[in-house]
């Protein structure tokens, strides 16, 4: 009777393992065959790679410190703003470039913006130093996209005060060139450290209750107090460039360390690889 029973038993067992080996077998077959379907769909012109591709068609090439695709600024304005940023960039390895464009073609104007800025890699790869000034002439929407590393200096309000203030205006008044020039002044003033001007003209236009939201910004931008501690770690996001790698914040001054890439190769202008998270502001007109 044990004896039965034992084989009883080890009969069962040798059943229940051979289901499951059939069980593993037919899972194997099934991943197998969804791989095989997935690759053979990834791998599809159509299906894969063309939306892919087409994602990343129709972005202008890098040229220069100015694209100007939608032709608004005239020669000598371009010549002019060209050399104010390279004259920045010298000193301060910041990396601003202006971009004008026909049409967005349907995409957003933020999504553009952030897709062009990373296609050209504006700013050093060690510091996301870059700003991307974007005209938009036929869907009548401009853009200022500040890289990681500049978005404690030029803050989405500032930039937002250049669009309104300056460029829109401007933009309105056909006067492109002008707008655009004067835009970029404003950005180098700020990353430069000197916002008052820019402050004071908002102050000037603002009426009514639209003032009180540039008054409670600017305090509290200028009464944040961090410790000594975290110092090293702010001085970076919140403090004025000084220099390559080079900081002043509360009226210290420090350098990190850290190496930088070049913002320019062999063959002409280009980005150091920097990138932007969507920091910035968009207006029309």
């Amino acid at each position: 009777m044990a004896r039965r029973g034992v084989s009883k038993q080890a009969l069962e067992v040798r059943r229940a393992r051979r289901m499951f080996g059939w069980a593993v077998a037919l899972f194997a077959v099934m991943g197998a065959a969804i791989l095989f379907l997935n690759g053979t769909i990834g791998t599809s012109p159509d299906a894969g790679t063309a939306p892919q591709a087409a994602a990343q068609t129709g972005l202008p090439t890098l040229s220069g410190r100015v694209v100007d695709e939608a032709d608004l600024i005239d020669a000598a304005t371009e010549q002019a703003i060209v050399d104010k940023l390279a004259a920045f960039e010298a000193r301060s390895s910041d990396q601003v470039v202006v971009a004008t464009i026909v049409s967005l073609g349907g995409e957003p104007l933020e999504d553009y913006a952030n897709r062009l800025f990373r296609h050209w890699g504006l700013g050093q790869a060690g510091e996301n130093n870059g700003v991307l000034l974007l005209v938009a002439r036929d869907d009548r929407k401009v853009r200022i996209e500040v890289g990681y590393g500049l978005e404690g200096t030029l803050t989405d309000a500032l930039a937002k005060l250049i669009i309104e203030e300056t460029l829109v205006p401007a933009f309105r008044a056909g006067e492109f060139a002008r707008g655009i020039a004067e835009g970029t002044d404003q950005i180098i003033a700020v990353l430069s450290g000197d916002t008052a001007e820019l402050e004071a003209r908002a102050r000037r236009n603002a009426t009514g209750g639209q003032s009180w939201p540039v008054i409670i910004f600017v305090a509290l931008w200028f009464g944040i107090v961090f410790t000594g501690i975290a110092f090293a770690i702010l001085a970076p996001i919140f403090g004025r460039k000084t220099g390559k790698g080079r900081y002043e914040w509360l009226g210290i001054e420090m350098t990190t360390t850290g190496s930088s890439s070049a913002s320019s190769s062999s063959g002409g202008f280009s980005g150091g690889g920097g990138s932007s998270g969507g920091g910035g502001a968009s207006g029309s007109w």
